[in-house]
């Protein structure tokens, strides 16, 4: 009770200075509650504050459990170097695991008035503890409590789009391996070109996952830093301990140079959204495909009536809206690295405000993405194949240069054999062979799913996402 009543003092403060001011009807000044970097003489303007604060509070949702364990590392070190004692540091450890708990259940909010995510975490300290919850932002700047939140955040959701994008990617293995046989037109330039197959199909976007699991995997290595203890950019002249903080969390290493960690924001943000943007690229052109096979013209693959839309007036439609969309929603996330460099452009070293807008750029991505991943799944497991295709003579032509192999095999130089095979086809009397023998690495005698596999398991390696599980459930025990 002692703390919530030292808390209305304070507002009723702040209230009290605002009636002494007596603002007239056509003054914009208001009196709110107070920030964390508010002085108790200052008062903001009502149309500045919705300006700068915009979707901040809204974006800080995210955030909350980030900020909860950043809080128990940052109040483990400060007791750690003699600025809590060991009591406050039990009581601040109960409470924010109780905290943690209200943000797990869905009943954490940011109040009206309170700012942002820190400044509630800390507001509820108080409530309960008094002094003690006002101590916990001591060898912090909001600077770095941002970022170390939005680095916890940025790992913990990278690692859901590496394991969606492993799950993808263990379909499309396993369709690839189903279809090894069942052959499929190849085209260059929109034009008939070679036989390929579904099976090479399928797994040329299993390996482009592996490539995109590469980039997965260098966003989160930079992710996995710990800018703790860099303050506003200058360090501090407390005693902190960062190495202990940064074991704590999980992080692989620190920031060590205090400038260059707050300057790492922004480029976190958009090396992550630059690997949302290469996975985006290969879901986009997969979808494209989809879109073209599935069309009467092509009519390659079918997908089944329950994943189609009609239309109003032709009874005869049944649209890949599904592909559609996930063409459409993965083509608009390889704007948003573009987005980010914009937003930092011509940005000298330490803090600017700008950088909030990032919050509103990386936030949602992380759950488009992970929607398209998982709608992907859906339709790619329900994609039928239709078995047979090149029988039909249309595709005469795609075995020329079978055609062509056949007399170099049997002694004709390349340049002659492909001068003949051209002459039969404008004579007509090319005869296609369709007996293929490809036994290359990576052909479609030889997809080499297994190598591909290996590949993407030692991506997926290099994560070590234990390490951080383990850290974060010894923060909460």
């Amino acid at each position: 009770m002692k703390t919530f009543c030292t808390f209305c003092i304070g507002m009723a403060y702040a209230v009290a200075i605002f009636a002494q001011n007596k603002p007239s009807k056509d003054t914009i000044t208001r009196a709110v509650p107070m920030k964390l970097w508010q002085k108790e003489t200052t008062s903001i303007s009502e149309k500045i504050e919705k300006f700068t604060v915009g979707r901040d509070r809204e974006m800080d949702l995210y955030l909350a459990p980030y900020d909860v364990l950043g809080n128990i590392a940052h109040a483990k070190m400060l007791e750690s170097v003699g600025l809590l004692k060991k009591e406050e540091l039990t009581a601040l450890e109960a409470e924010l695991k109780n905290i943690y708990q209200e943000i797990r259940q869905g009943r954490f909010e940011i109040e009206d008035g309170v700012e942002d995510v820190h400044s509630q975490v800390e507001l509820m300290l108080t409530r309960k503890l008094g002094d003690i919850g006002k101590k916990i932002h001591s060898g912090r700047s909001r600077n770095d409590q941002v970022l170390v939140d939005m680095k916890l955040f940025t790992r913990s959701r990278l690692e859901e789009v590496a394991l969606a994008s492993r799950k993808l990617f263990d379909l499309l293995v396993k369709r690839s391996n189903q279809h090894k046989n069942d052959l499929l037109p190849g085209y260059t330039h929109l034009q008939i070109a070679m036989p390929s197959s579904f099976g090479l199909w399928f797994g040329a976007y299993g390996e482009a996952l592996v490539d995109d699991m590469a980039m997965i995997q260098t966003a989160y290595k930079l992710a996995n830093k710990n800018p703790l203890g860099s303050g506003a950019g200058y360090g501090s002249s407390f005693p902190l301990n960062r190495t202990m903080t940064t074991e704590l969390l999980g992080f692989e290493a620190l920031h060590y140079n205090v400038v260059y960690a707050q300057m790492s924001r922004g480029k976190t943000e958009q090396t992550a959204l630059t690997a949302i943007a290469a996975l985006s690229s290969t879901l986009s052109r997969m979808a494209m495909d989809v879109c073209l096979y599935n069309s009467q013209n092509f009519a390659f693959v079918t997908l089944p009536d329950d994943l189609t839309t009609g239309s109003s007036i032709m009874p005869h439609k049944k649209n890949p809206d599904v592909a559609e969309l996930l063409r459409a929603k993965t083509n608009r996330m390889k704007a948003l690295p573009t987005e980010i460099t914009m937003v930092m452009s011509n940005l000298p070293s330490g803090y600017h405000r700008d950088m909030q807008l990032l919050k509103e750029l990386l936030m949602p991505a992380f759950d488009e993405i992970l929607d398209c991943l998982d709608i992907a799944h859906f339709m790619l497991e329900h994609l039928e194949v239709k078995p047979d295709l090149l029988v039909d003579k249309k595709y005469d032509l795609l075995f020329s240069v079978e055609r062509v192999n056949e007399l170099v095999v049997q002694g004709v130089p390349f340049r002659d054999a492909y001068r003949q095979v051209g002459k039969e086809i404008n004579e007509g009397t090319y005869r296609a062979s369709r007996t293929l023998n490809h036994t290359h690495e990576g052909s479609i005698g030889n997809l080499c799913n297994d190598q591909i596999t290996e590949l993407m398991n030692a991506e997926m390696a290099r994560f070590k996402f234990e390490k951080v599980h383990t850290a974060v459930e010894n923060l909460l025990k």
